[in-house]
């Protein structure tokens, strides 16, 4: 429970039709086996102390008398656990009979959630027996003790504000109006269903959708357990498929026609700071809710479910999709941008690294799709004190192969005339040796976009924007930054993927540009290679993309992304490691802000973003102290 995070189950149980005994056992053993793997929250499925296909049976008062007797020996069983768990039983109130969610912890019966929508359509039949609970207010006497009996509950951790729970019913969540949207509304963060959805061709992927979907729209956990084999198949067939999922995200599901559980943790933080950021949810909160509190232990919880160590990076056959779908979205800002200034010219500096090298690929594509040539791209390469033959070839190459203008200007005379200007001897490798470097690149630059009425298309990256890794006024400057929003980690999947499909001149310079050190080249080489290395300066931009997202995208503290990182890369890097550059992110994030408030346009494309315009919004003094690790 720690940082958020809530170990939940989803459980169908070996069952027998209007069997609520052996039921209850089978419950009883669920739930202290879900305890004894750190579960808090557990879910079972509609009317599983009966089963749901007893039919006319529902009728009876030796059905209904043996339910919520049993309901109550599993409570008293479940007394020393912490499990908050729910269960499905009929429950008759004032003289109707309702189809119910009970939710019980600690041994005791903390109140029931009458289903709201009663399917009458198809094999379903449920209005013969069930009425609905959508406007029902009543108190139910279980056990000598009064509980309320109403849709408008939520179940909420002492001490733990944000593990706080809705239930509906099966039908529920198909109905346009679906209670969930109240729940959450009313601040659910968590969404149970008790279901008994039969199995036919095709429902099993149309379930999975819709539980996901709904997780997205109302920003919260959702937690599905399904009827399972052992209901009657006299006309219907249930599978017993169980769905964890959490704003979009399908963290856990089981496997079609087997018994047991499915375990994954919600992160009830990361649920309220999306819901947070939405805003919408704190309008218009819905009245009449009672708040129902339950306790527990605090205890760490450990994880299964799955952090990417590259969570920019798509996986599988998705990657080649999302990465086509990025590029487009790339060109189609800079084709918007060309036609709106009619630049003659697309100029940009080609350093043979990897983001000039995508800033070229962008521009050819934009210029294709705009059916102009590509000898319309300028792209200028300017050696200088730092520059190896392998970046300045590969630059060559690329531009030759591409079709591309290209210049060649060794401002290194520049450089040096510049240095006697302002008194700085040549061997003082400070940061105005280096930066007086990227400033003269950017000057000649702008100085052709003027001289051909073009415009400069930046190269810089998010994760250098977000460390600062840019000189202000000099490689962070241009007129549209087309990798503004592309982390660096992306960056190098999307060349590798226009490397796998293009003709084989281009597809070795990109390979090899893949293959070369990041790096600015900003101070002299050594026996001809590369000497300043940025992920040695900076720290590996895997682990800063990491950071990035989760502190920009889920607004996680450095405690909580410190335990993602270690979980998520496994033995690669050490806690110290971790440590010293998550260190170095935050440190750098806040210091380097002022460059990010003025930063030139550029295409959004992804959930990140860092424009001051955009997605992020910080003075550029705001302080780092309370973001870092205690």
């Amino acid at each position: 429970m720690k940082d958020g995070f809530i170990k939940t189950a989803a459980v169908t149980p070996e069952l027998r039709v209007a069997d609520c005994a052996f039921n209850a056992d089978r419950i009883i053993e669920q739930v202290k086996g879900c305890a004894d793997s750190g579960v808090k929250l557990a879910v079972f499925p509609e009317l599983s102390i009966t089963g749901y296909s007893c039919g006319d049976l529902f009728f009876t008062d030796s059905l209904l008398e043996s339910a919520l007797e049993n309901l109550v020996r599993t409570a008293n069983a479940t007394a020393q656990t912490d499990v908050l768990f729910f269960v499905g039983a009929p429950v008759r109130s004032q003289g109707r009979l309702y189809n119910a969610a009970f939710a019980v912890c600690a041994g005791e019966i903390l109140g029931a959630v009458p289903k709201s929508f009663i399917p009458n359509y198809n094999e379903f039949y449920e209005k013969r027996y069930f009425c609905s609970g959508e406007d029902v207010c009543a108190t139910l006497k279980i056990n000598g003790k009064a509980l309320p009996l109403s849709r408008r509950l939520l179940f909420c951790h002492d001490k733990i504000k944000e593990f706080t729970v809705g239930a509906e019913i099966c039908e529920d969540l198909w109905a346009a109006r679906s209670p969930s949207a109240e729940h959450s509304a009313a601040g659910a963060n968590i969404v149970v269903n008790l279901s008994a959805s039969d199995e036919t061709v095709g429902k099993a992927e149309y379930r999975r959708n819709l539980v996901c979907v709904q997780s997205a729209k109302l920003l919260c956990g959702y937690v599905y357990a399904n009827a399972g084999k052992d209901e009657s198949t006299s006309d219907t067939v249930f599978a017993g498929h169980d769905l964890i999922a959490e704003c979009g995200t399908l963290l856990a599901q089981s496997e079609l026609f087997e018994n047991g559980r499915i375990i994954s943790e919600l992160d009830v933080n990361s649920v309220a700071f999306e819901k947070s950021k939405v805003g919408q949810y704190l309008d218009n909160l819905p009245a009449g809710y009672v708040r129902i509190p339950f306790g527990g232990q605090i205890a760490e919880t450990s994880l299964t479910r799955k952090y990417s160590p590259a969570p920019f990076i798509p996986e599988g056959d998705e990657l080649k999709t999302r990465a086509e779908l990025i590029l487009k979205i790339q060109a189609a800002g800079l084709e918007k941008r060309l036609t709106h200034s009619r630049a003659s010219k697309v100029v940009l500096g080609l350093s043979g690294g990897l983001d000039s090298t995508l800033a070229l690929l962008v521009s050819a594509r934009a210029l294709t799709n705009l059916k102009r040539p590509l000898t319309d791209i300028i792209a200028v390469t300017m050696p200088c004190f730092g520059t190896t033959d392998r970046t300045y070839n590969n630059a060559v190459k690329l531009a030759v192969n591409l079709g591309v203008q290209l210049k060649k200007i060794n401002i290194r005379k520049t450089v040096l005339s510049h240095f006697k200007d302002i008194g700085h001897r040549e061997d003082d490798r400070n940061t105005a040796y280096e930066n007086a470097q990227a400033r003269e690149r950017t000057q000649v630059l702008m100085d052709i976009a003027n001289d051909l009425n073009g415009i400069v298309v930046g190269t810089g990256d998010l994760s250098e924007l977000a460390l600062g890794w840019a000189t202000y006024n000099g490689d962070h400057m241009s007129m549209y930054g087309v990798n503004a929003s592309v982390p660096k980690t992306l960056v190098r999947y999307l060349v590798k993927y226009v490397a796998d499909n293009s003709d084989d001149k281009v597809r070795k310079v990109l390979n090899d540009v893949l293959d070369t050190p990041v790096s600015p080249e900003l101070l002299p080489a050594k026996d001809g290679k590369i000497s300043q290395k940025t992920e040695e300066i900076v720290g590996p931009y895997e682990l800063h993309d990491f950071f990035l997202y989760y502190f920009v995208r889920k607004g996680f503290s450095a405690e909580k992304i410190l335990r993602l990182a270690l979980y998520a890369f496994g033995d690669k890097y050490d806690a110290d490691t971790v440590k010293r550059w998550l260190d170095n992110f935050v440190n750098r994030f806040f210091a380097q802000q002022f460059k990010r408030n003025c930063l030139p346009d550029g295409p959004k494309v992804g959930s990140v973003a860092l424009s001051p315009r955009g997605d992020w919004r910080m003075p550029s003094d705001a302080s780092a102290s309370c973001f870092k690790l205690k």
